[in-house]
């Protein structure tokens, strides 16, 4: 019997038939998500009576010890006078169709001719006629292409492109029975569960068993991150789940992530993971990121090496890292960035940022209803993702940006100019139609989305056709330009009642938004069809709240595990001394002269949180005062590179024979992610409750969940506040052998609307 190899036609035919380079910068993608539906569907309303649109077909197709069940939808199926049949496959492109020939893109006919034959297996037909039809997105100008296949030459065709995929194909194979084989025979890599370890598997397991959601909040020190790692797998084992992705806010923690698959492997786990490493940081160019193929050698060409990239990495490695994957780019001289994307679609895990499974910017959108049905969705540190969607599904501009976009492209492209100076016009506007600094509206500012369409369309031209000037700035102006009116023009169709729209105006700018108040929806939305969704952090408190922004269902489950340390581990001091903005320097002396004393008691090593660089920087001048020959104080910086970061982590020894202050903000690098067990920290201050700087983005979502009957000021304010206060205190107690003591700093932790949200073991 034959192994099964189901695939769609799509990802068959791409693996195949692509070729060529990189895309410069990737803007011809871009617009084709906007407008590849709108297109498709404006060429099927002209069919005829008796063709049809959207036709399913399927075939079984053996090759060796292969059975290859392909399945897909041609675009249109149309009848001819004479009864003969053809199958149209649309395609449209808002570049110059002039620069397209009936053999530019191998991979469109290869598509259509495969929709052909199988159409042809199913209803007995000698002969097909498969037409490509091209079309100009922005005039609606068409281009066709047609050719006449008998069915013997449509098989013979079918057959080399399967067997073309089959060495792949028959790797992944291989590689599912040792990795199931293992799966099976793995225990968990411990010697006992730490307490509440097994209560969270468990919750996994069953979640990812019946297809729904999780909401898991897992106290510090439990070890989350194997404790949903392995029932996940444990879960590929059952077939439940052929794939899943390990979600991060932050580096620190996919650190994390990899190192709990080190440790399966060394108990005998085979498994393909790889991580996911933002594109700034795995470039190898060194002068500033370019696709061209004129620019960097890693671009030219890729398509053309990337099939023998992928088989060499996934025959002789398992995990994946950045090193690894930059080691093999280099060997095959193909990008590391999108080297990384298209071993995420071969991988059995993804270790990544949220935004590759949330952001419509930047998901993974060659990822199959099918694959997405067998794939489970491990969110860490949940709490970051409210404010991440936010961002995700918003969009603003400035109007400085096409001030210099007019000024740039006079006399170099008129096109371009008068696109931005028809921006730039809309905004000097709305400056005077506006009464105040601020202007806000419910509705989705229609005027302006057209205008920002309309200068896409003129800076795809421009950048599709190197009309920028000839100037390598200008270029890059519009560029990002570019980038950003796609986003605006993406956001502004899903705007909905969950939106508004915002201006801040300055002398100098004007910034307007697209600003989304609840992305619970969206991400329903960008979550659906995944078998299971799994969020968990320590802090996921009030899970009321993260059920409600993280866009729960009804039939999802919601776990709470109690801390597994005892509650004479951590000592809480509540220092009721106002920290309040207009309280500040009135208590600036009282907080010094408490930190002092602190540190003086007893030696060690600290850390002082603040809910701001500015409050931290005025307490630690008078600190620093009084104690800079006796303590060794380190503080945070607004920006610090990655071996600063280390730099400063390194400091806090094991065995302090002295005392180490380190001043940092919540909410910041230092205060999620960092593990300094044992005597590596001594003790942690939480000056304040953690409130967000009260602004007009924080008022306005106040505002938006007080007139949808929910408590705004919660919402807004104390929520995401104290759930900053959660993280900067659970650096504390890390493993069983921790211990110290925590000082929480503000009068409002004696308030009961404050008090209720700390955990049981700090009350």
């Amino acid at each position: 019997m034959n192994d099964k190899v189901c695939i769609a036609v799509r990802p068959l035919v791409e693996y195949v038939y692509r070729s060529g380079d990189l895309e410069s910068g990737g803007f011809r993608t871009a617009a084709a998500l906007i407008e590849g539906t709108r297109t498709h569907q404006q060429v099927q309303k002209e069919y005829g009576e008796l063709d049809q649109k959207e036709v399913y077909v399927s075939a079984e197709i053996p090759c060796g010890d292969l059975l290859f069940v392909v399945d897909g939808r041609c675009d249109g199926l149309l009848m001819a006078e004479d009864g003969s049949l053809t199958v149209d496959e649309i395609k449209s492109t808002s570049g110059d169709l002039a620069l397209i020939t009936a053999e530019t893109y191998p991979v469109h006919w290869a598509q259509a001719k495969f929709y052909a034959y199988m159409y042809a297996l199913a209803h007995d037909i000698s002969e097909m006629t498969v037409q490509l039809t091209y079309v100009q997105t922005e005039t609606g100008e068409r281009k066709q292409y047609q050719k006449k296949n008998a069915f013997a030459e449509l098989a013979s065709f079918v057959l080399e492109t399967v067997q073309q995929y089959a060495p792949y194909a028959r790797l992944q194979r291989d590689h599912r029975l040792t990795r199931d084989l293992s799966i099976k025979g793995l225990a968990f890599p411990f010697p006992a569960y730490r307490a509440g370890q097994r209560k969270l598997a468990g919750a996994v397991y069953k979640t990812i068993e019946e297809g729904v959601g999780l909401f898991a909040k897992a106290p510090t020190g439990i070890g989350k991150t194997i404790s949903t790692t392995f029932p996940a797998i444990k879960s590929m084992g059952e077939g439940w789940l052929q794939h899943f992705f390990y979600l991060t806010a932050k580096t620190i923690t996919r650190t994390a992530a990899e190192e709990a698959f080190v440790l399966m492997q060394s108990q005998g786990l085979h498994i393909h993971a790889v991580t996911l490493t933002a594109k700034e940081k795995i470039c190898f160019r060194e002068e500033g990121i370019s696709c061209n193929k004129e620019d960097c050698i890693y671009a030219d060409g890729y398509h053309d090496r990337i099939n023998g990239a992928i088989l060499d990495i996934l025959a002789h490695e398992t995990l994946m890292t950045r090193t690894v994957v930059e080691e093999y780019a280099r060997k095959h001289r193909v990008c590391p960035f999108e080297f990384s994307i298209d071993l995420a679609y071969a991988a059995d895990v993804v270790i990544c940022d949220y935004n590759y499974a949330f952001d419509p910017r930047v998901s993974l959108k060659r990822m199959f209803g099918e694959q997405k049905r067998e794939t489970a969705l491990l969110i860490d540190e949940a709490h970051n993702l409210v404010d991440r969607a936010r961002e995700m599904f918003s969009s603003q501009l400035q109007k400085s940006d096409f001030l210099a976009l007019q000024r740039a492209y006079k006399g170099f492209n008129a096109a371009v100019y008068q696109a931005a100076k028809a921006v730039n016009a809309y905004f000097i506007q709305l400056r005077k139609q506006a009464e105040g600094p601020q202007w806000i509206s419910k509705a989705v500012p229609e005027p302006l989305l057209k205008l920002i369409e309309a200068f896409a369309e003129q800076a795809e031209k421009a950048l599709s056709s190197a009309e920028s000037g000839g100037d390598v700035d200008r270029s890059e102006l519009l560029l990002q330009a570019y980038f950003t009116a796609v986003n605006f023009t993406r956001i502004g169709k899903l705007y909905d009642e969950r939106y508004v729209t915002y201006a801040e105006m300055t002398r100098e700018d004007i910034t307007i938004k697209l600003f989304c108040l609840d992305p619970s929806y969206l991400l329903q939305e960008m979550g659906k069809g995944y078998r299971s969704r799994i969020y968990f952090s320590a802090t996921l408190s009030p899970l009321s709240f993260y059920r409600d922004m993280l866009g729960a269902g009804p039939d999802d489950y919601t776990v709470s595990i109690p801390s597994p340390f005892s509650r004479e581990q951590l000592s809480v001091i509540i220092k009721p001394l106002s920290t309040r903005y207009r309280d500040r320097e009135e208590t600036r002396e009282p907080l010094v002269r408490l930190l002092c004393e602190l540190a003086r008691e007893r030696s060690g090593n600290y850390l002082f949180f603040f809910p701001s660089y500015a409050y931290m920087n005025l307490i630690y001048e008078g600190f620093a005062a009084k104690m800079r020959e006796s303590v060794q104080l380190l503080l945070q910086q607004g920006s610090m590179t990655e071996e600063e970061r280390e730099q400063y982590l390194a400091a806090f020894m094991p065995s302090p024979q002295g005392t180490l202050v380190g001043f940092a903000v919540m909410g910041g690098i230092f205060s999620e992610g960092i593990d300094l067990v044992g005597d590596r920290l001594t003790g942690v201050v939480v000056v304040g409750v953690g409130l967000p700087q009260i602004g007009l983005e924080r008022d306005i979502i106040r505002d938006y969940f007080n007139e949808t009957g929910r408590r705004g000021f919660d919402y807004a304010y104390v929520f995401p506040g104290m759930n900053k206060v959660l993280q900067a205190g659970g650096r504390l107690i890390r493993s069983e052998n921790d211990c110290g003591v925590l000082m929480l700093v503000d009068d409002r932790y004696l308030q009961p609307q404050y008090a209720r949200l700390l955990p049981e073991e700090w009350t």
